[in-house]
C-alpha cells in the first residue's frame, strides 16, 4: 500500500531492458509514480566523466559477464522476456553494495538500484526481497562520495514512501545516519534534498516523529530553511509541518526558532515557493493551537484569520461616500472650493495632500492599503479562493489561515460588515486573540474595528454578543482605544446588559471590565484637578489622553474633547446603580471589585449621593468586607488546592481594597455620613488591617480607617488607637518593604528616615513591628552603603531595637558587628553612636 508520503521528484523515462522485463512496443514508456512522472537522478558531470574515463565494469563473483549498470536503462528493445532474470540482476546489484566491494562498484550498484526503484511499488518490492539491502544502503550514507550519498538517500526515500517499509527503514538506523550526513559542513543540494525528503516520508508515521524531532535534527532543518536551493527549503518545511502535527514536538520546535523562520515565507509573497508557503502555514497553524505560541506568531507579523467561505462575502456591500474617509471613519477635509470638471479631484485624492499639517502615520496608511486590497478581492469574488487551497482544518471543523498584519486586520474588519452569525462571532474572537499589544490594538482602531464592534452589541445573537464584548474588553486595555470605544456609544448597551437578568457571568464580567476602564475614577479625578501640560507638552491632560482619538479632519491638531455625552448619565440611573449594588452583595470578588470601581465614579460625579443611598449601599459594603475566604478556618482549608486558594484570597483582597476606596469617597458626602454606622465599619476595617492580607491591599483600608476615625466625634482615644494600628499594620510594613525591594538608594534612605521618625515619637510596639517584618537585615545593609543621613537614622533604629535582648542575635546575624567596627575605626561622624550600639551587643 502506498503511503501519503513525499513523492520522488526524479524524472526517469524508464525503459527496462531484457535484464528485467520486456516492454510492449514503444521505447519511450513512462512510469507514473504517485501521479508524478519520475525524472533522471541528478548525477554530477564530473562523476560521469570519471566513470567514462575509467571504463568501469561490474565484476560479479559467480559470473564471467561484464555488465555496465548504466546501460541497463539505455537498451530500447529486448529479446528475452524472463522476469526471473531481472530479479537475478537485482540481487547482483544488492551484492555489489557489500562492504568488501570496491567503493566505485558500490556506487554503481546503489545508483542502479535507485534508478530501478523509481519504477513503482512492484520494483521496490523486488528490491525489498533482499532484507540486507536497507542496512547496506544506510551504510553507504557514510561514503565520502556525494553521488553515493545522493543515491543511497534517494533509494531510502523511495522505499520509505511505502507504508509497509517505513518501520524497516527507521529500524535500520537511517534517521541517525541521515542526521550525521546532514551535519557535515559541506553537502551538495542534491544530497540534502534526498536526505531530508526521506525524513519527510518517515515523519508521516506518528510514532517516528518524536524520534526525528530531536535536538540534533531540528537545528539542521531550521538552518535548511535558509538554503539557496528551493527544493531543500521545501523538504525542510515539509518535515517541520509534519512534525508539528504532534503536539509533543511543539516546545522543542519553538525553542529552536521555527516560528520566525517559517513566518518570513508568509510575510513576503516573493519569498520561497507555493509549496514552502503551504507547509509553513500548516506548521504555524498547528503551533497556534497553543495560546502562548499563537502570541509569538502574532508578534512575528502574522494573524490567524478564520476562513468563512467565499459565499459569505456575497452579503458585503461597500459603503458609498460622496467624499472619501479613513477606515476609522475620519473624514478628509475638502481643500478645494469647486469640483473638477472631470471628477479628478476625488479620483486622485491621496496623490497630493496640500495640507502641510497632514499627519498620516504608518498605521493609518496600512489600514488604507489593507482595506483597499480586501474590499477589491471581495468585490470581484476572488477572496479566499487562493486561501481555499491553503486552508487548515481544525478539530472542530473550523478553518483558519494566516495573513500578514496589514491584510489580516483588514480582513477581520471586513468580516464584521457581513451578515453571517458564525463569521461575525469568529472574527470578533480573532480580534480578541490578536489584541496582545498596544500596536495591534491601535491597528484595529485605525482599521475601523471599534465602530463595527460597538454596533454589533445590538445584534440579536448571544454568541455574537459574547465574542464582541470579549474583543472590546481586550481592545479597551489601551487608554486611547478605550476613549474611542466610549465615543462610539458603548455605555448604553453595556448598561442594558447589566439590567438584564438572563446574562451569563462571562458576559457580565466583560461588560463590567469595559465600564470600569471607561469610568476609571482615577482618570476622573485627574481631569478635575489637573489640566496643565503633560511632560512639557503644550497639550493638557485631556489632549494627552485623547491623542489617539480620530480628529475632525486630517491635519487639524485639535483633539476631540473627552466624551462627556449624555451616555454617562445613564450610569446614574437608579436601576443601573441598583444592579451594581446587587453585584456588591452577591457576586464573586472579581465582579465586586469592578462594580465598586464604577460606583466610586458615580460618587465622584454625583456628590449628593441621593440615588446611591436610596439603594442601601451600606449593607452591600458590609457584605463585601466580610469575605468568607478570609475567615475560613484550618478545617475549611482542607482539600483545597493551594494555588486556587491563593488566587481566591488575592481577588478577595482586591475587592476589599476597592470597597475601602469607595467607602472613603462616600464619606465625603454629609448625607451619607449622617446615615452610616461608622462604629461598625471601623471594627470591620480594623480587623482587616490586622489580618495577613497582602500589604498592597491595606493602603486604602488604612486611609478609610483614618477617615472614619476623624468622623467619630470627640473620641481622641479611639482616633489615637486607629492611628497607632495604621502605623503598626500598614505604615511600618510598607516602609520595611520599601527598604527590602526598592532599587533606589534615595527611596531606601527616605524610608529609613520616616521609620526613625515613627519610632522616635514613641509609638507603642513600633520596634517590635520592625523586627517582626524582618527589617533588621535591610537596615544593616543600608548603614553599610548609605549616606550620613541614612546611617544616622539606621543606627538610631538599631539602637532602639537592641534595647530588647531578643533582637540581639538577629542584629549580630545580619552582620552588624563588622559594620559598626568599620564606622568606629574610620571615626565617621556617627562613630560614638556605633560604639554605644556595639557595647549592647554580645561579642
Amino acid at each position: 500500500m502506498m503511503g501519503s508520503a513525499v513523492p520522488a521528484t526524479l524524472n526517469v523515462k524508464l525503459t527496462p531492458c531484457w535484464l528485467f522485463q520486456r516492454l510492449p512496443t514503444t521505447s519511450n514508456a513512462h512510469f507514473q509514480f504517485f501521479g508524478v512522472e519520475p525524472t533522471t537522478p541528478r548525477i554530477s558531470s564530473s562523476t560521469r566523466r570519471r566513470r567514462h574515463k575509467q571504463n568501469l565494469h561490474i565484476h560479479h563473483h559467480q559470473s564471467h559477464s561484464l555488465i555496465n549498470p548504466n546501460s541497463l536503462f539505455d537498451v530500447e528493445e529486448a529479446n528475452i522476456s524472463s522476469s526471473s532474470l531481472g530479479d537475478g540482476y537485482v540481487s547482483l546489484f544488492v551484492r555489489m553494495l557489500g562492504l568488501d566491494n570496491d567503493p566505485l562498484d558500490r556506487e554503481q550498484g546503489i545508483v542502479a538500484l535507485w534508478k530501478y526503484s523509481l519504477g513503482g511499488k512492484k520494483y521496490i518490492d523486488a528490491i525489498m526481497q533482499f532484507p540486507s539491502c536497507i542496512n547496506l544502503t544506510v551504510n553507504l550514507l557514510r561514503s565520502e562520495s556525494s553521488s553515493t550519498c545522493e543515491a543511497a538517500a534517494g533509494l531510502l526515500r523511495t522505499i520509505s514512501m511505502i507504508n509497509l517499509y517505513k518501520d524497516l527503514v527507521a529500524e535500520s538506523g537511517a534517521i541517525e545516519e541521515i542526521t550525521g550526513l546532514l551535519s557535515r559542513p559541506s553537502l551538495t543540494s542534491e544530497v540534502k534534498e534526498q536526505s531530508i525528503c526521506t525524513l519527510w516520508n518517515l515523519s508521516v508515521d506518528e510514532k517516528l516523529r518524536v524520534k526525528i524531532a530531536n535536538s540534533d535534527v531540528l537545528p539542521i532543518l531550521v538552518k535548511s530553511l535558509d538554503d539557496e536551493d528551493i527544493k531543500v527549503k521545501e523538504a525542510a518545511g515539509g518535515v517541520l509541518s509534519t512534525l508539528a502535527l504532534s503536539q509533543v514536538n511543539h516546545k522543542i520546535m519553538v525553542e529552536e526558532g521555527v516560528i520566525p523562520k517559517l513566518a518570513k515565507f508568509l510575510k513576503n509573497a516573493e519569498e520561497g515557493s507555493k509549496v514552502i508557503r503551504k507547509e509553513a502555514r500548516n506548521a504555524l497553524l498547528e503551533l497556534a493551537k497553543d495560546d502562548y505560541y499563537r502570541i509569538l506568531i502574532i508578534e512575528e507579523g502574522l494573524l490567524p484569520v478564520p476562513l468563512i467561505g467565499a459565499t459569505a462575502y456575497k452579503s458585503f456591500r461597500p459603503g458609498l461616500h460622496s467624499w472619501p474617509r479613513l477606515p476609522d471613519g475620519t473624514e478628509i477635509e475638502q481643500t478645494f472650493k469647486t469640483p473638477s470638471r472631470f471628477g479628478a479631484s476625488e479620483l486622485l485624492l491621496g496623490l497630493n495632500v496640500d495640507d502641510k499639517n497632514a499627519n498620516i502615520d504608518e498605521v493609518k496608511m496600512n489600514a488604507i492599503v489593507g482595506r483597499t486590497q480586501q474590499q477589491f478581492l471581495a468585490r470581484i469574488g476572488a477572496i479566499e479562493i487562493e486561501d481555499g487551497k491553503k486552508e487548515f482544518e481544525l478539530s472542530n471543523g473550523r478553518r483558519l489561515t494566516l495573513l500578514p498584519w496589514v491584510d489580516g486586520v483588514a480582513r477581520l474588519v471586513l468580516i464584521l460588515e457581513l451578515q453571517d452569525k458564525s463569521a461575525l462571532s469568529r472574527a470578533a474572537e480573532a480580534i480578541a486573540d490578536a489584541s496582545i499589544s498596544e500596536e495591534m490594538r491601535i491597528a484595529f482602531k485605525e482599521a475601523g474595528a471599534v465602530k463595527h464592534l460597538v454596533q454589533l452589541l445590538d445584534f440579536n445573537n448571544q454568541a455574537v454578543k459574547l465574542s464582541v464584548i470579549r474583543a472590546l474588553e481586550r481592545l479597551s486595555v489601551s487608554n486611547g482605544v478605550c476613549q474611542v470605544i466610549e465615543a462610539e456609544g458603548v455605555i448604553d448597551p453595556l448598561i442594558d446588559t447589566l439590567r438584564r437578568q438572563d446574562v451569563s457571568d462571562d458576559l457580565m464580567e466583560k461588560s463590567l471590565d469595559i465600564l470600569a476602564r471607561i469610568l476609571d475614577p482615577s482618570k476622573e479625578m485627574r481631569s478635575k484637578f489637573y489640566t496643565g501640560p503633560v511632560n512639557g507638552s503644550k497639550k493638557g491632560l485631556e489632549g494627552a489622553i485623547n491623542s489617539n482619538l480620530p480628529s475632525a479632519k486630517i491635519g487639524d491638531l485639535t483633539e476631540l474633547d473627552n466624551p462627556k455625552t449624555d451616555a454617562r448619565k445613564s450610569v446614574l440611573d437608579s436601576t443601573a446603580i441598583a444592579c451594581l449594588v446587587e453585584i456588591l452583595k452577591t457576586s464573586t470578588p472579581n465582579l465586586q471589585k469592578k462594580a465598586a470601581s464604577i460606583l466610586e465614579f458615580i460618587a465622584i460625579t454625583d456628590p449628593t449621593m441621593d440615588v446611591v443611598i436610596s439603594v442601601d449601599i451600606e449593607s452591600a459594603l458590609d457584605a463585601l468586607f466580610q469575605q468568607k475566604v478570609l475567615i475560613d478556618t484550618d478545617s475549611d482549608l482542607e482539600g483545597k488546592e493551594p494555588e486556587k486558594y491563593a488566587l481566591e484570597v488575592e481577588e478577595a483582597c482586591l475587592a476589599i481594597s476597592a470597597a475601602s476606596r469607595l467607602l472613603t469617597k462616600l464619606l465625603d458626602s454629609e448625607q451619607f455620613c449622617r446615615t452610616v454606622n461608622s462604629h461598625h465599619f471601623t471594627k470591620l476595617l480594623r480587623d482587616i488591617l490586622k489580618s495577613s492580607i497582602p500589604l498592597n491591599c491595606k493602603d486604602w483600608v488604612a486611609a478609610c480607617l483614618v477617615k472614619l476615625g476623624s468622623l467619630s466625634g470627640p473620641k481622641p482615644k479611639l482616633e489615637e488607637s486607629i492611628n497607632m494600628e495604621v502605623t503598626l499594620y500598614e505604615t511600618i510594613p510598607r516602609l520595611i518593604e520599601q527598604l527590602k525591594t526598592s532599587s533606589s538608594l534615595q527611596a531606601k534612605e527616605a524610608a529609613v528616615v520616616e521609620l526613625n521618625r515613627i519610632i522616635s515619637e514613641g509609638v507603642v510596639d513600633s520596634t517590635r513591628a520592625v523586627a517582626f517584618e524582618g527589617g533588621i537585615l535591610p537596615l544593616v545593609k543600608l548603614i553599610e552603603e548609605g549616606s550620613d543621613r541614612a546611617v544616622d537614622a539606621g543606627l538610631a533604629i538599631l539602637y532602639n531595637l537592641s534595647m530588647d535582648s531578643e533582637n540581639h542575635l538577629d542584629i549580630v546575624a545580619a552582620g552588624a558587628v563588622p559594620v559598626l567596627k568599620r564606622i568606629i575605626l574610620s571615626q565617621r561622624p556617627q562613630w560614638t553612636r556605633a560604639l554605644h550600639l556595639l557595647r549592647t551587643l554580645p561579642t
